[in-house]
C-alpha cells in the first residue's frame, strides 16, 4: 500500500456544511522520519467545534485551509515507528484529522488502553476531550456546591450528558434543556438528571420557573441564542455561567448576536466566563483517572452516538449535531 486517503475542505461552508464543501483525495501514505510515528486511524470524533475550524475568521485555534485534511481528534493504531515512546500497536488518541493515515511526532498524542467493558468511542468521549470539557468547565469555572442547581443547556449533546452527571456527583440538581421529549426522558431517567426542559415544546421560560424555583447557582451553556438568554433570567445571587459553546449560532449566516439580558449578571453579581479545555492538558491524567473512577462505579454513564461508516460519510455524519437526529457523543468509525 502506497497510497491513503483523505476528506479535505473544498470550500468554506456558508451557512450548514454540505458534502462539496468536502472532497476525498488520495495523497501519499505517510512515512515516519526519525522521531515520528505512522497511525492508521479507526475512530473520528464529530464535534461542534469543527464548524469554527472551517471558519476564515480569528479564533483559538487556526482556520483548516482549503486543501488541508478536515481537522479531527481521533483514535488509531500505531503501524509505523521510529519514536522509541510509541510502539507498532499502540492504540493512541490525537489529533490525526478525517483521513486514513496520519503521522506524529508524538505530541499531544496519548496512548490509551480499553479495559473493564469500556469502548472505544469512550475514549473520545467521557474520557477524551469532551469529558475534559464537562469536567474543567464545570468544577474549575461552575464550581458548583452541594445543594446547588446546575442549568446545562444542550443537555443531551456529549457535553451537556456529561455535565449533568457531574453535577450530580458533587451534590448539586442538574436541571436539562434539550430537544424533544424522549431527549428530556433519557436526561432524567437514565442519567439521573433531577429535571429536563423541552425548548421544542414551547414556553421555556415556563418551564425553567418551574423546574428552577430557587434560580440557577451554576449555568453551563453549549447553546448560545434564545436558550443563553432565557437562563441568565433564572440567575440566582453569584450565579456562575460556563461559556463552552453557541451550537445555535455557528451555522448562522449573519453575525451572531449576544446576549440581551446580560444586565442579570449585574443585578446578580454573577459572573460569566469563557474557557478552553487545552488550558488543562497537563492536568488530564488525574481528571481521566477520576472519570475512570465514576464509569467503573456506575456513577457516571457514557452516552454514544456511532455512525459506523467511511470518510465519504464525514459531512452527513456532521450534520447530526445541527439537525437534531444526535444524542450523545458522536464517533464515525470507520470499517476497514
Amino acid at each position: 500500500m502506497s497510497t491513503s486517503r483523505q476528506l479535505q475542505l473544498a470550500a468554506r461552508p456558508v451557512g450548514e456544511p454540505k458534502a462539496s464543501d468536502f472532497r476525498l483525495a488520495q495523497v501519499p501514505l505517510p512515512e515516519a522520519a526519525d522521531g515520528e510515528f505512522v497511525v492508521e486511524v479507526t475512530h473520528i470524533s464529530v464535534d461542534p467545534a469543527m464548524r469554527g475550524w472551517m471558519s476564515a475568521g480569528p479564533s483559538y485555534l487556526p482556520p483548516v485551509e482549503i486543501g488541508e485534511a478536515m481537522r479531527a481528534l481521533a483514535l488509531g493504531r500505531v503501524i509505523a515507528s521510529r519514536n522509541e515512546g510509541f510502539a507498532e500497536g499502540d492504540l493512541v488518541q490525537g489529533a490525526f484529522g478525517v483521513q486514513d493515515h496520519a503521522v506524529s511526532d508524538g505530541a499531544g498524542v496519548f496512548k490509551i488502553a480499553p479495559g473493564n467493558g469500556t469502548s472505544l468511542a469512550a475514549h473520545l468521549g467521557v474520557l477524551g476531550m469532551t469529558g475534559m470539557t464537562a469536567y474543567f468547565g464545570l468544577l474549575d469555572v461552575g464550581r458548583p456546591e452541594d445543594g446547588d442547581t446546575v442549568l446545562v443547556s444542550g443537555a443531551a449533546g456529549a457535553v451537556g450528558t456529561t455535565v449533568g452527571q457531574i453535577a450530580k456527583i458533587k451534590g448539586a440538581r442538574a436541571v436539562g434543556i434539550a430537544g424533544g421529549a424522549e431527549k428530556c426522558a433519557m436526561l432524567v431517567d437514565e442519567l439521573g438528571f433531577d429535571a429536563a426542559i423541552d425548548y421544542k415544546a414551547g414556553d421555556v421560560a415556563d418551564q425553567l420557573r418551574e423546574h428552577t424555583p430557587d434560580g440557577v447557582n451554576v449555568f453551563f451553556d453549549n447553546v448560545g441564542g434564545d436558550i443563553l438568554d432565557h437562563g441568565l433570567t433564572r440567575l440566582a445571587r453569584h450565579a456562575r455561567v460556563v461559556i463552552c459553546g453557541a451550537i445555535s449560532q455557528y451555522n448562522a449566516t449573519d453575525r451572531g448576536r449576544g446576549p440581551s439580558n446580560y444586565m442579570a449578571l449585574l443585578v446578580q453579581r454573577a459572573s460569566m466566563t469563557g474557557f478552553l479545555v487545552f488550558d488543562n492538558i497537563a492536568r488530564y491524567p488525574d481528571a481521566v483517572a477520576e472519570m475512570s473512577s465514576w464509569l467503573a462505579d456506575g456513577r457516571l454513564t457514557s452516552v454514544e452516538d456511532t455512525v459506523t461508516g467511511d470518510l465519504e460519510d464525514f459531512p452527513g455524519t456532521l450534520l447530526r449535531l445541527f439537525n437534531g437526529e444526535n444524542t450523545g457523543k458522536l464517533v464515525l468509525e470507520l470499517q476497514r
